[in-house]
């Protein structure tokens, strides 16, 4: 995977790779600090292996890079309609970015319903590239075009490029002698070739990487190939685009660097944890969008000690899970929001018996099935309560793709050395992202210590449930362990010895001592990005709504409007200054992904006037959104519970005008 590996230091040689194949006779490239691109067709029209192919250039070129793909949730959307449509979006630039960006720059839309689902997200001015092809009378009317967009004044705000790219990589695909259909299908790559020239991105990446896809059927890889290089000389030779341009590697710090996705670096730290702790890894699991990708990648990984079990629903995956736990191995699990809700009953159990299992939750929208394939944050308050009794659990929430191989590293240490179930909320905006990753070096990771119980003396009394002065943690011991019997199960432990106990007193005391355990996990301070100190506003955020936030914030500053930004990592514990940072200003905003569940909890726990601002759409905030978020807190136009009776008066408004339709 030579092209998502890259050296900052080389950022020279991969800068000439492009130039010396854009050929002559060209003026010079335009310089861009950065640009926003978005692939959109129908769900078969690959525009998911277009964008990632994309990607994969521009981290071997050196950008810096986000991603955002977004598809239905049908396996097989009916072809050409707006339920049916795919896109993935990129944002590259020659300095840190934070996002894949508020508005493309730049559409590539396939056919109508692409236009159509996506034309209202476009920067005004920007590059519209249309497949003119499929822009047929019974197209347009699938999507509800009257008339032809191209024709008329729909587009007038934008520069329009109309390339009739399936009639172009059939004549290109035709020495193949591949039949129609399969031809038509690389109409994709035809796509991919003429924007890799438009950003001067290297090619012989994605030759060989076709050549390796489709290596048992060569003449579709030579298909493709053709295609991506007829892409390439339709922009190189056309008089309709006469300009190129150049987004320059980023410079970051020194290192050795992949592009990879939330679900990817997840899968990476759950093998890197099994190393550090020198335990196995065993996955029980049963598919769920957008989560199967964990069990995808660590299936992949047997060599380094990793099991993967696909059990036949949710509740025998994480039952699978805890019982290896119980037998010694690093115990995991993942899902999404439904599948959450099953496995409560069994976190429960692995809160009572005081076992390591780690539970990988990649939000998704609901309630109930929900939005598949769209991204929230509404699991925080079944992470933290939904299950019955006093059940407490550590929660993590990493803040973007590449910070989920720290997030699970971490979240398997809290489970090992404080013998406790451990819940991982990321989201699909997260797991189904990417953007670069500097690759630790093993030595800058530290051992994990499992602290298992050796075999016992004959005269030596265990006490399963005695505890660890400093973690509270108790006692782990691999049954079969000479001298280390015990009881394990469901029902109440007694403190010590854990026979099965139903004394109040004792009940009272266990349950003190389970939240406790969890309340002392060390976690690291709270820390405020406050450039100048005088900043009265504070945004906080967990989870994805780190890069939205952390853009605005950038936007602001640089308009001279003072504010602050903060980011919870530790959801329970909180880290102890929480509250002071919270006191420390005069405005506190919360921006989540949900209807307000960190905010109604910081509330309650410290009595600050955190205000929510929330969005449930099923996609990730927008950086110029929360400018506006900003601008409106700062001159007190923001108010507690305005922007949810906003949108609550908005759907009963809409309810009413359509009679109830």
């Amino acid at each position: 995977m030579a092209d998502e590996i890259r050296r900052s230091d080389t950022a020279a040689e991969q800068l000439a790779a492009p130039a010396a194949a854009a050929g002559s006779g060209r003026a010079a490239p335009e310089k861009l600090e950065k640009v926003v691109i978005r692939f959109a067709g129908d769900s078969g029209d690959g525009m998911q292996l277009t964008g990632d192919r994309f990607t994969h250039e521009a981290a071997a070129f050196g950008n810096d890079l986000a991603t955002m793909p977004n598809f239905p949730a049908e396996i097989r959307a009916p072809q050409g309609t707006l339920p049916g449509v795919s896109s993935f979006q990129i944002q590259i630039a020659d300095y840190d970015i934070l996002t894949a960006g508020d508005q493309p720059d730049v559409l590539v839309a396939m056919n109508p319903a692409a236009l159509k689902a996506n034309l209202e997200e476009l920067a005004r001015g920007a590059t519209v590239i249309v497949n003119t092809d499929e822009f047929t009378k019974r197209n347009l009317s699938k999507v509800g075009y009257a008339g032809d967009p191209l024709a008329d004044d729909t587009l007038s705000d934008f520069v329009v490029h109309r390339v009739p790219m399936t009639s172009l990589t059939l004549a290109a695909t035709e020495p193949t002698g591949i039949g129609k259909k399969d031809a038509q299908r690389a109409k994709n790559m035809f796509a991919l070739g003429l924007l890799s020239w438009m950003y001067g991105r290297p090619i012989g990446g994605t030759e060989q990487f076709m050549r390796e896809k489709f290596a048992a059927k060569p003449e579709i890889a030579e298909a493709n190939i053709l295609a991506f290089r007829a892409g390439w000389n339709y922009g190189e030779t056309t008089e309709a685009f006469a300009t190129t341009y150049d987004v320059a590697p980023a410079t970051l710090p020194p290192g050795t660097y992949r592009q990879i996705t939330g679900n990817t670096a997840l899968a990476y730290g759950l093998v890197t944890a099994g190393q550090l702790s020198g335990l196995q890894v065993f996955l029980g699991t049963y598919p769920i969008t957008p989560a199967s990708d964990i069990l995808h990648e660590l299936s992949k990984h047997k060599s380094f000690g990793v099991t993967t079990f696909q059990a036949e629903d949710e509740i025998a995956g994480i039952g699978a899970a805890l019982g290896a736990s119980l037998g010694g191995a690093l115990g995991v699990t993942s899902t999404s929001g439904p599948g959450l809700a099953l496995k409560s009953e069994t976190i429960g159990l692995a809160v009572m018996t005081e076992l390591p299992l780690l539970i990988i939750d990649v939000q998704r929208g609901g309630p109930s099935t929900g939005l598949p394939t769209k991204t929230e944050q509404a699991d925080l308050l079944q992470a933290l309560y939904g299950r019955n009794g006093e059940s407490p659990v550590a929660v993590l929430a990493p803040r973007s793709p590449a910070d989920c191989f720290a997030a699970a590293v971490e979240a398997a240490r809290i489970a090992l050395t404080y013998r406790t179930p451990v819940l991982l909320l990321s989201d699909g905006a997260i797991a189904n992202g990417s953007e670069p990753w500097s690759i630790p070096t093993v030595a800058d990771l530290a051992p994990i210590d499992p602290g298992f119980e050796p075999e016992a003396g004959e005269a030596e009394s265990f006490q399963p449930y005695a505890r660890d002065p400093e973690t509270l943690a108790r006692p782990l011991a691999v049954p079969g362990t000479a001298g280390r019997a015990h009881r394990i199960g469901g029902l109440e432990k007694a403190d010590g010895s854990g026979n099965i106990s139903y004394d109040p007193a004792n009940h009272e005391l266990m349950v003190r001592l389970r939240q406790a355990k969890i309340d002392g996990i060390t976690v690291p301070d709270l820390e405020v990005d406050d450039p100048d100190g005088r900043a009265e506003l504070l945004l906080l955020g967990w989870g994805s709504s780190y890069g939205p936030i952390g853009e605005a914030c950038r936007r602001a500053r640089r308009r001279g409007v003072p504010v602050a930004q903060a980011h919870l990592r530790n959801l329970n514990p909180l880290p102890a200054n929480t509250g002071e940072v919270l006191r420390r200003y005069r405005r506190v905003v919360c921006p989540e992904m949900n209807g307000g569940q960190l905010a109604t909890l910081l509330r309650a726990r410290y009595l600050v006037d955190v205000q929510p601002w929330t969005k449930v759409a099923g996609t990730a905030f927008s950086a110029q959104e929360l400018v506006g978020v900003i601008d409106a807190a700062l001159d007190g136009s923001i108010a507690e519970l305005e922007h949810d009776k906003a949108f609550a008066a908005r759907a009963r408004a809409t309810y009413r005008s359509t009679g109830g339709k």
